[in-house]
């Protein structure tokens, strides 16, 4: 089990400001989970290969088809402003 200075120093490096009693509610947690990390280790793994995600993953690919897209006029048709052929907006930036 851990010690109250274990979970005080747990607690200041995550920068955590921790009451009397979140300590000791801290202390019993921490512990579980170290004690529970401890039968993990017993597990033999030497034949399990290193996996990212717990699932396979795979990229879903699909032919590119080409397809008529929208006119110039029609992007811009219930627009407010644009300019150039680009949207225009009202700055989000300050000029100073």
């Amino acid at each position: 089990m851990l010690t109250l200075p274990e979970v005080e120093k747990i607690a200041h490096l995550a920068r955590l400001h921790l009451t009397e009693a979140e300590k000791q509610q801290f202390q019993q947690q921490l512990s579980a989970v170290l004690d529970y990390m401890a039968v993990l280790e017993q597990l033999d793994t030497r034949d399990v290969p290193p996996t990212a995600h717990a699932v396979p993953q795979q990229n879903i690919w699909r032919e590119d088809y080409i397809e008529p897209s929208l006119t110039t006029e029609d992007v811009f048709f219930n627009t407010s402003q644009h300019e150039q052929q680009q949207f225009k907006i009202q700055s989000v930036l300050l000029d100073e």
